[in-house]
Formats: C-alpha cells, structure tokens, sequence
C-alpha cells in the first residue's frame, strides 16, 4: 500500500471515529483535522461505502422496516408508522392518537393550519396534539356537529384559531341539508379545507360498536341497511363500499361534510385507525394517490408490545440519523 492511499485510509478511519464515537459535527471534525467540511462529508460516505463503518438494526426493529417498507410500496403510502400492539383492547384508540399526535406535531411549521375529521380517535388525537405543539394551530372542521369531539377545555392551544362548520352533522331532511351547504358560512369552511397543510381523518368500521352508533348519529336499523347496501366503513361519514366507491344512501344526502372527492384531493392526509373490525375499511379507504402525497395509516400489528414509534421513511440512504450533525 503506497502512502497516499495509506493516509486517506487513516484520514477516513479518523473522520469516522470522531463522528460516530466522539459525536462531533462535521464542521468540528473538519477543523480538528484542518480540512474543509465537504471533504469530511466525502470521507464518512467512504466509510461507510468501504465497511469501515458498518450499521446493525435490532432484529424487531428490522421486522418492522420491512412492514412499513412493504406497505409503502403496496398501498402507494409516503409515511408507514407501525406501533405496538396495545396490551388491552380498550388502550389501542389512545394508542393510535398518541402516535398521530406526535407524527403531526413533528411536521408543523408557523402558523400552522390543519383539518379535523370527527370520531373518538381524532378526538384523543386533538387533545394530544394540543399538549405538544408550542405555536398556535388552525384547526378547521371537515364535518358538521364537531362540538363534542374538540380538544378539552385544559388545553388552549386551538382557541383562538378554531374554524367550525355551523351546522350538525346529519340534516333533518335532504332539503334541509342543501340549504345548509349553501349557507355561505358552511361553503366557506369547506373552500378554507383546501389550504390546510395536513388533514386528520378517522375511519369508521360497521360495527355496533362504531363511534357514529355510539354517538347517536345514525341508528342500528341504518346501520343495517348501509351493510345490505356494501358499506365496509366510512370516512368523514361517507360510506363506501368494497371498491371504495360511495354508495348512495339517505345518510349521504343529508350529510353536512366535505365531499369525498375533495378529501381525496388533499395532500398529507393522515388517517387514523386501528382494530381488526377497520382493517377492511383501512383498506378500501387508503387514498388513491401518487407517491408526493402522504398517508400515514395506524396499523394494528399482531407482535408483542413494544416500546417505541418506529419507521420512518424520511432518512436518506446511508444516513445513521435523520438529523446529522453540521
């Protein structure tokens, strides 16, 4: 080995050592050796490229890059987190806020402007997000009848920027409910939706035990019917069918809500659901979308509990930390 190539070596081995044992950023690293910091850039890819650097994922962390990898690919999904399974049934809704909560929260800016679905998941969500969020959020709804669900009177992070659609969820009758999606207070909420720079959604399964029957908006004989008809669960209360196609119902013409085709049109939409009675909805409801849009899904895996969030897609390859030291 001839000099030259012996000293880059030794530089290379050096540059990584103080990188990745002694943490130092790159510009401290380029000082400390008195080359330029472009140059250390150049010697940590090397390092890493030539094996002097080598990285091992945990075997279960590794298991769930490759779910979050596969499900990406398979549902055109731009963000996978997969979480732990809850160690109670009743644990998993909170589960799923906490994790929305903290995906979102880690992705506004200032002036933050995001839109809310209805339903007992999006509720915790918001409640969630209230506590760890420091600036000021628009929150706009996407439904009629949102009272119930908004962020608790603790939390003051949304009120002074809270945009409700005046009218209730379901209308009375169909002429009724024209008559309120006319009224320019509500048409003006729907045309603000558009701007938002993320979107909340629950998804509904057709269980008894769904939040919509819970919460009286429709009945268990509606509920019924919607089924016979090929409901598989609904979103923003939209029942769609195995296709994901909207079946057309007395519900949907006295529904106060932003169009379907509307909500598919967004970018970053967030969708928040877990259970095994949502996993057919999850499914019909994912957005058909290209892979510029973000869609992060809460998947219910069948692992034992585990500790941490994992899986994000964000890290550019080769790099340790999605955040490298300058």
């Amino acid at each position: 080995m001839n000099n030259a190539v012996h000293y880059e070596d030794a530089l290379m081995v050096k540059a990584a050592w103080y990188y990745y044992f002694e943490n130092m950023t790159q510009q401290a690293i380029a000082d400390r050796l008195s080359i330029s910091r472009m140059r250390v850039i150049k010697l940590l890819d090397a390092a890493r490229q030539n094996g002097v650097i080598q990285f091992r994922l945990r075997s279960d962390s590794v298991g769930m890059m490759e779910q979050s990898r596969e499900l990406m690919q398979k549902y055109r999904l731009k963000d996978v987190f997969i979480i732990p399974e809850a160690e109670q049934e009743s644990q998993l809704n909170e589960s799923i806020a906490r994790a929305g909560a903290m995906y979102v929260a880690d992705r506004l800016g200032d002036n933050a402007c995001i839109n809310a679905g209805y339903g007992d998941t999006l509720s915790r969500t918001l409640n969630h997000l209230a506590t760890m969020v420091q600036n000021p959020v628009t929150c706009i709804s996407l439904t009629g009848g949102v009272s119930y669900y908004l962020p608790n009177a603790r939390s003051n992070v949304f009120n002074a920027r809270l945009y409700l659609m005046p009218a209730p969820l379901l209308a009375s009758s169909h002429e009724m409910a024209a008559a309120m999606r006319a009224e320019a207070s509500v048409s003006e909420i729907i045309r603000m939706a558009k701007l938002s720079s993320f979107t909340l959604v629950g998804i509904g399964s057709m269980h008894e035990t769904a939040t919509i029957v819970r919460s009286g908006i429709i009945t268990q004989n509606e509920l019924f019917r919607l089924r016979m008809a090929g409901a598989v669960g609904d979103v923003l209360c939209h029942f769609v069918n195995e296709n994901g196609e909207l079946i057309p119902s007395d519900i949907e013409e006295r529904l106060i809500s932003t169009p379907l085709e509307q909500l598919r049109a967004m970018d970053n939409v967030v969708g928040l659901a877990a259970g095994a009675q949502k996993a057919e909805a999850i499914l019909r409801l994912r957005p058909p979308a290209p892979r510029t849009r973000r869609a992060a899904w809460g998947v219910r895996t069948g692992s034992p509990a585990r500790s941490r969030i994992l899986c994000s897609s964000k890290t550019p390859p080769g790099r340790p930390s999605p955040h490298p030291r300058r």
